[in-house]
């Protein structure tokens, strides 16, 4: 699966994420800390059928990340894109990388 680089993991403040267009798809990309790690999901509210999950705010809970909309707070796993409300309204997540300074999202 090949990977589109999407921005700088300078460009993406600790502990905030950004939107980004992959194959014409919003994909909301999270670094939840000062390291490289990045985490990637569809940037759709399913509740709401908005593009507002990149300014979510993220949380732990049982062990994982987690990003709660801004709308109505419903929970998103970083890593799987599950709801934590409701598994009928999960997000497709998405793989992500940092090469060389650069974050990249399996396309």
């Amino acid at each position: 699966m090949p990977f589109e680089k999407v921005c700088l993991i300078d460009d993406i403040i600790p502990g905030t994420g950004v939107c980004a267009l992959v194959n014409g798809e919003q994909v909301a990309v999270f670094r939840p800390t000062l390291d490289e790690q990045v985490f990637a999901i569809s940037n759709t509210d399913p509740f709401f059928e908005a593009n507002v999950l990149s300014r979510g705010l993220i949380c732990e809970h049982q062990e994982a990340l987690w990003v709660a909309s801004p709308l109505k707070k419903q929970r998103f796993n970083l890593a799987t894109g599950e709801c934590l409300e409701d598994a009928k309204f999960s997000v497709k997540p998405y793989q992500a990388r940092v090469i060389n300074g650069e974050v990249e999202i399996a396309a």
